[in-house]
């Protein structure tokens, strides 16, 4: 049995181990592990940029990787606590959004200013408990390559936002948005499709 299922397999050492990587009731690794674990186990591709000012909450359990050319701009948060950031090559993040995964952002994507992106949600099953205590609802969301999400918008956990796809500012995505396809409005619905046998942008 290696090391990896032995913690997992015994609730002390896996109660020992999160308190060494974070501390008690703060979602974010303590310094040796964004200083010096981060950077082994985490790629990251040529040329890509995480500024200064962004917080970048990311643990060694779940994967957190940036592609080639990728730049997440000053103020934004990431998270990989409880699923997996993947960000494509040529992928940006804008000034002040936050990505808290599992969240996968494809080649070309790229996210406006203030946008917020969710794979889950706080789970509210039980009335008699506060939902901070109940299991979280874990829905991975998915941008597909050279789709762009304007600023000021909300995509909800579990929404596939389809390749090039374009979605207004201030929007809050609640359903999927197929590919090749504009979506405006709240909840976000589509306006326009791109004909491909035409050329041209057609209103829905």
């Amino acid at each position: 049995m290696g090391i990896v299922s032995k913690i997992k397999s015994s609730s002390k050492l896996k109660q020992l181990t999160i308190r060494l990587i974070t501390p008690a009731r703060n979602p974010r690794p303590r310094w040796y592990i964004r200083l010096i674990v981060n950077p082994i186990v985490h790629k990251k591709g040529k040329g890509a940029k995480i500024r200064r000012r962004s917080r970048v909450d990311v643990f060694p359990w779940n994967r957190f990787e940036i592609g080639k050319l990728t730049t997440i701009e000053d103020f934004c948060t990431v998270n990989n606590g409880s699923g997996a950031v993947i960000l494509g090559d040529r992928v940006r993040v804008g000034i002040g959004s936050v990505i808290i995964g599992p969240v996968t952002m494809g080649s070309g994507s790229g996210l406006g200013q203030h946008v917020f992106v969710a794979g889950f949600n706080h789970g509210y099953g039980d009335g008699s408990k506060n939902s901070s205590v109940q299991p979280l609802d874990i829905r991975p969301t998915v941008i597909e390559e050279e789709a762009h999400v304007g600023a000021n918008s909300v995509v909800v956990a579990g929404i596939t936002i389809g390749k090039r796809s374009q979605v207004g500012a201030g929007s809050v995505v609640t359903k999927d948005i197929p590919p090749y396809s504009v979506a405006v409005g709240n909840p976000a619905k589509v306006i326009k499709r791109f004909n491909q046998e035409k050329g041209l942008w057609e209103k829905v």
